[in-house]
């Protein structure tokens, strides 16, 4: 099913051809109308006029998440607040939140692109569509609220959180698409079961777009085997233009990137270096055609690689792999860098277990240690010492084998790790703390 058929399976060449026109066009808007790229340029000694192909892109300075956050609130901004129809932001958990602005064509562009993406997934006029994602500053509640009214399908605007709330909805409604994180989406699975006596996979879902966090192939199979539907990948960013920047096909062999309205390469970490398709490394993505705050070379820190080649679905724009992690999410013990989702990946190949878990990093003795907490599942928690035994050691081996590494793997009670509605938190790190 396509949305834009025209565009989603469009030439290379006529594609290249348009991105070099929009890309021109950006580049020289952001430098007239944006005072932090006109100094960037400048700084460089480059003008616009100097970007006469594609790869020209590289002289173009990248820019950061960091860059945003010291010009708090406004200072991206390329046009005049009263052309803006609507503000979002990230959590600013980290810092200095980043503000995103939106023209009227901004959201055009956002409906557009969010169509294409929940049609990817099968998604009709006829379909009742629940969105778990939080509406408000984030991007998430809106941008999958944007892409089902233009689609024309039933909207359940639910937010995030309310639990029991959701599953009574997705029953009473007859909900078949949920839209959430992958991590709420596994409690809502769990809390049908268990607290309301409702199977999962009884709910006339049949299909999800998960996003808003990493998560691995091993846990997709989880979420469609617990409710019976097809789990889709979605990825965006607040300061793109939110969900929408790509999604996975029916396929579900990559996420395809809409490449006429943002631009991808691929960077290696450390150096900057532009690398060749299919070589992994940082995403970097430029706005085509955004009005409100265009974003060149944006520095979007997750770790993946491009994948060329039509798609069996029949799309040309060009696909992501699955986003192994974000640079700045790498974890280093000991020398080892490592992912969250690696460990992820290790605990849902052993069987026994739950798919939720913490890890601990603590720095005793000037020596950093690893605790992976992982539930294990009511049906084998039991007080027979010899069994959790075996188990541990069957998890301490198998995420060894996966990060090269020894962790510590405590096994804990069913339903004693925090829960979550929104992103979960994985990684708690007190190597900092005394």
């Amino acid at each position: 099913m396509f949305w834009n058929k025209e565009m989603e399976t469009i030439s290379v060449e006529r594609l290249r051809e348009l991105q070099l026109e929009r890309l021109k066009k950006v580049v020289k808007y952001a430098y007239e109308r944006v005072p932090y790229y006109k100094k960037k340029f400048d700084e460089v000694g480059l003008k616009p006029e100097d970007i006469r192909t594609l790869d020209d892109i590289k002289y173009i300075p990248y820019t950061s998440k960091a860059d945003l956050r010291e010009v708090y609130p406004f200072g991206m901004f390329a046009v005049p607040l009263s052309e803006i129809v609507e503000i979002h932001s990230s959590s600013g958990t980290t810092g200095k939140p980043v503000v995103m602005g939106y023209t009227r064509g901004d959201i055009g562009v956002w409906k557009e692109v969010m169509a294409r993406s929940i049609t990817m997934m099968g998604v009709t006029k006829e379909d009742i569509v629940q969105i778990a994602y939080g509406y408000g500053l984030f991007t998430g509640g809106l941008g999958f609220h944007y892409g089902a009214l233009t689609v024309g399908a039933t909207i359940v605007p639910a937010s995030a959180g309310n639990t029991r709330r959701q599953i009574e909805l997705m029953r009473d409604f007859g909900t078949t698409v949920l839209c959430c994180t992958p991590s709420y989406a596994l409690y809502l699975a769990e809390y049908a079961k268990d607290e309301m006596g409702i199977e999962p996979s009884t709910l006339k879902l049949k299909a999800g777009s998960f996003g808003a966090e990493m998560w691995t192939e091993e846990m997709r199979k989880e979420i469609e085997k617990r409710f019976g539907l097809k789990a889709y990948n979605v990825y965006g960013l607040t300061e793109i233009i939110g969900p929408g920047v790509g999604h996975e096909c029916q396929a579900q062999q990559g996420i395809h990137i809409q490449e006429d309205h943002f631009y991808p390469e691929i960077i290696e970490p450390e150096t900057g270096e532009i690398l060749p398709e299919g070589r992994t490394g940082e995403l970097v993505l430029t706005t085509l055609t955004k009005e409100g705050v265009p974003m060149l070379r944006f520095r979007t820190r997750d770790i993946t690689a491009l994948i060329t080649g039509e798609c069996s679905c029949g799309r040309t724009l060009r696909r992501v792999k699955r986003i192994q992690g974000r640079s700045d999410d790498m974890i280093k013990v000991r020398g080892v860098m490592l992912f969250p989702y690696q460990i992820e990946k290790a605990i849902l190949e052993v069987q026994g277990v739950e798919p939720h878990y913490q890890i601990i990093l603590t720095r005793p003795h000037h020596l950093d240690e690893i605790e992976v907490q992982v539930e294990v599942s009511k049906e084998t928690f039991s007080d027979d010492v010899k069994t959790m035994e075996g188990l541990k050691k069957k998890l301490e081996k198998r995420i060894e084998e996966t990060v090269g590494i020894r962790v510590a793997v405590t096994l804990v009670e069913p339903k004693s790790l925090p829960r979550s509605e929104g992103k979960a938190k994985r990684v708690i790190d007190k190597r900092g703390l005394s």
